[in-house]
Formats: C-alpha cells, sequence, structure tokens
C-alpha cells in the first residue's frame, strides 16, 4: 500500500530499529511511539520516521496517534523486571496490549502485528505466562491481527550473542546453568522480513507464525560462538540444577542483571518449534552461526 502510515510501539529497540528502516525504506509513514528514550539513544532512531513519547499505556494517548493510521505493530516488551512478582510483564505485555486494542477499535484501525515469544502461556515463567495473556487479549479481539512467536533473536545489538561476548570478555571460565537448554535463534533481518511481509499478506491475518532459525543450538553452543567469533577460547561450565538456580537468585542482584529467577524459568522450557513461520511466509531462514562474528566484529 503506497503512503500507508504504520505506527510502532517499541520501534527504538533491538528489532524495532530494524523494522522501522525497513519500512521506510518500502516508502510508509512511520511514527514510532515510545515510553522514552534515554537522549544517548536519540541517534538510534532510523532517520525518517516521527517519534512521540507518551504514555503508551493509555488508551487515550494511543487513540489521537491512530487518527490516520493504516497499521499498528506493538514491539513493546522487557526481558527483566524489578522483584519478583510479575507486575511489570503484566503491565507491559497484558496492560499495553489492552490499550491497544482498545485505541484501535476506537479508532477503526483493524490491522495489527504483535510480537510475542515462543512457549508464551507455557510454563512458570511471568515472562512468558504475560506474554500467553496478550496473546489471548489479540485473539479475543476484533482486529485483523497476525501474532509472531520467535525464539531468540540473534543480530548487532542483541541480549544473547552480545550479551555473552561482554561477559566473556572478562571471564576465562563461565559456569551457566541449565546448558543444555536448546534454541533456534532466528536472525533479526528475517524477523523484519516476516513482519512486511505479513503486512503485505492478507492471508496472513488471524494467523500465528513461529519464528526460527535453521539450527537448533543448546546454550553452552550459543556462548562457544560468541567466544569463537572473537577468537577467545573459553571453558564453558554446565552447572548442576541447584547450583543454577542460585546463580539466577544471584545474578538478578549483579550490574546488568545477566541472568533471573524469571529467566532461570523460562530455562526450563526449550525454545524451539517444529512450525516453520518463515517458511510459510516464503522467507529462507538464514543461518545465523556464519552472521555472529561479522556483527561482532563489524
Amino acid at each position: 500500500m503506497a503512503n500507508r502510515h504504520v505506527v510502532v510501539l517499541g520501534g527504538t529497540g533491538f528489532v524495532g530499529r530494524h523494522l522501522v528502516a525497513r519500512l521506510l525504506e518500502g516508502g510508509d509513514r512511520v511514527t514510532v511511539l515510545s515510553r522514552g528514550v534515554d537522549p544517548s539513544k536519540r541517534g538510534l532512531k532510523p532517520r525518517g520516521a516521527s517519534l512521540i513519547e507518551g504514555d503508551v499505556g493509555d488508551a487515550n494517548f494511543l487513540a489521537a496517534v491512530l487518527d490516520d493510521a493504516d497499521a499498528a505493530i506493538n514491539l513493546t516488551g522487557i526481558l527483566n523486571e524489578k522483584g519478583d512478582r510479575g507486575d511489570g510483564f503484566e503491565r507491559v505485555f497484558v496492560g499495553i496490549t489492552s490499550s491497544l486494542i482498545e485505541a484501535m477499535e476506537r479508532m477503526g484501525v483493524r490491522r495489527l502485528l504483535q510480537m510475542s515469544a515462543l512457549n508464551a502461556g507455557r510454563g512458570e515463567s511471568h515472562y512468558l505466562q504475560a506474554r500467553g495473556r496478550a496473546e489471548q487479549r489479540v485473539r479475543a479481539s476484533g482486529l485483523d491481527w497476525t501474532l509472531f512467536r520467535p525464539s531468540v533473536i540473534a543480530g548487532p545489538g542483541d541480549g544473547l550473542f552480545c550479551r555473552f561476548d561482554q561477559l566473556l570478555r572478562m571471564a576465562p571460565v563461565l559456569p551457566i546453568g541449565r546448558a543444555d537448554a536448546k534454541f533456534q535463534p532466528v536472525w533479526v533481518g528475517d524477523v523484519v522480513d516476516a513482519f512486511v511481509r505479513a503486512l503485505d499478506e492478507p492471508r496472513s491475518i488471524r494467523e500465528t507464525y513461529d519464528l526460527v532459525g535453521p539450527d537448533v543450538m543448546t546454550l553452552a553452543q550459543i556462548v562457544r560462538v560468541a567466544a569463537r567469533a572473537r577468537g577467545r577460547h573459553r571453558a564453558v561450565i554446565g552447572l548442576p540444577l541447584a547450583l543454577g538456580r542460585l546463580q539466577a537468585n544471584v545474578g538478578e542482584w549483579l550490574p546488568g542483571k545477566p541472568i533471573s529467577r524469571d529467566n532461570w524459568r523460562s530455562l526450563q522450557l526449550d525454545s524451539v518449534s517444529f512450525e516453520d513461520g518463515l517458511r510459510r511466509l516464503g522467507i529462507p531462514a538464514t543461518p545465523v552461526e556464519p552472521k555472529v562474528a561479522q556483527f561482532l566484529n563489524g
């Protein structure tokens, strides 16, 4: 659709910056909504997009911005929260999604693309449970929705390979809990392609797409890939269950919160899928490992 106006919530985040740039390249008019942007990161917003800061949990604020929108994309998310009650996840995932649905229905904007996660609604993690409740709100709406459930997403500035890269700078030995947990890292460019194609594909309406890469990796393998990409030789030691849980309890009090109790609960479920959403959208999955050295050394 020419001159389409797309409103993106969470457009200043990792996936958002890549997606907004792609939408602009395709000729869309893009408005990025944010709860607030770190002044040092304002330059990361792709040139050409409008940025509006405000309470993205307020349906009235959202309705005003959606006045002439053709579609909304919800990428808002957090990986950790203060405390361990789940309030932060509930507010960000369920609260903002509910307000967005209310605003879209009020303004007659029907097209919604919603980011979720593999295993949403499963297990004991507050993160995954809140993701699942947000999905329920989307499915129960009268909107033309599409849901995306990626495994961990890899790319420049990600929270996986880049995070381990930072840890590996200082640690000659890295002990990790659930070293055998399985993931299917998906390339951020493929995730962006999925959103863009779904936006243009009516058959994607009311569909859910699991977004996974071609290779299954354990957590230990992911750490080793990050180390090799920098030419580092690091020992990765898998911790027994009790020590892994203890590591998570301690980790959420450390600077940067490398792991939390809720991360630990999420790790109890393998983040893999037999359902290939990229293939359904006509997107060949990109092998992630060859890309890691490029963006870590770029």
